[in-house]
């Protein structure tokens, strides 16, 4: 017989939060793509000092997005944004003053706070429906949007005050499908592994990483569905609404 579940794990993007909802409003606002952006602003901020093409601009930026994938999934480390900047002017062989290098990662970082990405439809109802019964956690990777960033995110939209446990990769040093992600969660939440939940839109991080330190998942359809007809997880939500009653019938 499984273990009581005491706690549940979140995954953030896709899964509270719609990835790149934020696009249309940015849209909106006159602003291009937040892929396009990062790079105008190393070509504007290099352009104070010396006249440089933003083509060239384009294919070092290019070149250390390669590598961030590359330790990303092959090695579960998420660089952040300095050292993924640092990349880029070591290969442009140019050097920022330290204040505006500091800038251009703060615009870096905190790019998704100007214009909001949506909650996940339910997801208010159903986080503080779950508060009353379990300990919650997040457990993310941070992309662009750091730690820090990521606690604001939540902190807007109303979230933040509901969990227990935050787990960030910028600060843990590595991401899902990683054991040590999860172990931090269940040290943090004050539970055994066997005693957590994981919730979450990918097999890989969301179902294979919580099943391999005997945690359970749930894998979550209700922002996209990358899979579920062949997916090993514990269940399938593809409701927020369902996902009480669902935990309840896996020993909630």
């Amino acid at each position: 017989m499984k273990p009581k579940i005491k706690a549940i794990t979140f995954d953030l993007w896709d899964t509270l939060f719609a990835d790149d909802t934020d696009e249309p409003k940015r849209q909106q606002a006159g602003l291009p793509p937040k892929f396009a952006e990062r790079r105008e602003l190393v070509h504007q901020f290099l352009q104070k000092h010396a006249p440089i093409s933003k083509e060239l601009v384009d294919v070092a930026y290019n070149a250390a997005d390669a590598a961030f994938n590359k330790v990303w999934h092959e090695h579960y480390v998420t660089w952040p944004v300095r050292e993924r900047l640092s990349i880029v002017f070591s290969a442009l062989r140019i050097e920022l003053p330290a204040e505006e290098m500091d800038e251009l990662i703060r615009l870096h970082e905190e790019m998704e706070l100007r214009f909001r990405p949506d909650p996940a439809v339910g997801v208010h109802e159903a986080i503080r429906t779950l508060k009353s019964k379990y300990k919650l956690g997040v457990i993310s990777d941070a992309i662009f949007s750091p730690g820090r960033a990521l606690r604001q995110l939540l902190d807007e939209e109303g979230l933040l005050q509901y969990f227990d446990a935050l787990i960030f990769s910028d600060e843990v040093g590595y991401s899902k499908p990683t054991p040590i992600v999860f172990e931090k969660a269940a040290e943090a939440l004050g539970v055994e592994l066997s005693e957590i939940v994981h919730i979450g839109d990918r097999e890989q991080n969301d179902v294979d990483g919580p099943h391999a330190v005997g945690a359970r998942a749930v894998f979550f359809t209700v922002v996209k569905n990358r899979g579920s007809q062949t997916s090993k997880a514990d269940a399938i939500c593809d409701d927020f609404s369902k996902l009480p009653l669902i935990l309840e019938e896996m020993g909630g």
